[in-house]
C-alpha cells in the first residue's frame, strides 16, 4: 500500500471514529475505537 492510500485511509478511520463518538470523551477513548478500525482493516500499527 502506497503512503498516501494509507495516510487517507487512516485519517478517514479517524474521522469516522470522531463522528460517532462525538467530542467530550478521554482521548483513551477514542485511541481504543481507532485502534479497532484499524485492526478490522488490517493496517498495522503501534501505541
Amino acid at each position: 500500500m502506497k503512503i498516501n492510500e494509507l495516510t487517507e485511509k487512516v485519517i478517514g478511520y479517524a474521522i469516522e471514529v470522531h463522528k460517532s463518538l462525538r467530542s467530550g470523551l478521554l482521548e483513551s477513548t477514542y485511541e481504543q475505537c481507532l485502534a479497532r478500525e484499524l485492526s478490522l482493516s488490517g493496517i498495522n500499527f503501534k501505541i
